[in-house]
């Protein structure tokens, strides 16, 4: 989404070519040339991203920077995943991200392009072994790593996927492209005008996890 890159942009001083979806973002970290593109919410964008990435540039290293729901119990927003194993929900195909840094990778995040509330499923899910849930990453491991490049990732959690408060009403705020629909949020506000303290909250999140997980990667990279 544009505001998980913004953090991104702002560190490491990203030009844009393009806009929206189509945008090319490039800049340096220290003397290593960097491009970063947004993916949008779900696989498949995600994956036509990923392919036009590695088809464009001259990529040696991918790192997927965002945001996810948090399912371990003892995971808590603000927390920072970089997990061991991508489990891609659809077909359950395994995915292992390549260590960047000295940070050991631990954990499971799984990738659904479903956006699952049902409590059952995610306990479910929780006692298999899940750390944490996307809508994106294993879309872009499945392509890295089909294409023989080197990829990471750096989840910051944003909010607890057991959450009810938490649902398709919220995903639906934002247009495709992860940017808000602001017709969506006025109608949403102005059916119950308490939700104005719920999106403050969520803001106040998605923000704490986004520079969480921006601030590890490139930390990180240049280590």
């Amino acid at each position: 989404m544009p505001s998980e890159l913004k953090p991104l942009q702002r560190a490491l001083t990203l030009q844009a070519s393009g806009s929206g979806l189509d945008a090319t973002h490039t800049g340096a970290l220290d003397d290593r040339p960097v491009v970063a593109l947004l993916t949008g919410i779900g696989m498949g964008r995600a994956e036509a991203r990923t392919r036009d990435l590695l088809a464009n540039h001259a990529v040696d290293h991918v790192v997927v920077i965002g945001v996810a729901g948090g399912m371990a119990t003892e995971i808590r927003v603000g927390d920072v995943v970089v997990p061991e194993v991508v489990v891609d929900l659809s077909d359950g195909r395994e995915l292992r991200p390549s260590p960047l840094g000295d940070i050991t990778p631990q954990g499971r995040l799984l990738t659904s392009d479903d956006f699952i509330t049902d409590l059952e499923v995610l306990g479910r899910l929780r006692d298999e072994g899940a750390t944490a849930i996307d809508m994106e990453t294993a879309a872009v491991g499945r392509v890295c790593e089909d294409q023989g490049v080197r990829w990471s990732v750096f989840r910051g959690i944003s909010d607890d996927a057991f959450d009810p408060s938490v649902d398709e009403a919220i995903l639906a705020l934002s247009r495709p492209d992860g940017s808000p629909d602001l017709g969506a949020v006025a109608r949403f506000v102005a059916g119950d005008p308490r939700r104005v303290r719920l999106l403050s909250r969520l803001g106040r999140d998605l923000k704490a996890a986004t520079n969480g997980a921006v601030d590890a990667a490139l930390r990180a990279a240049r280590s």
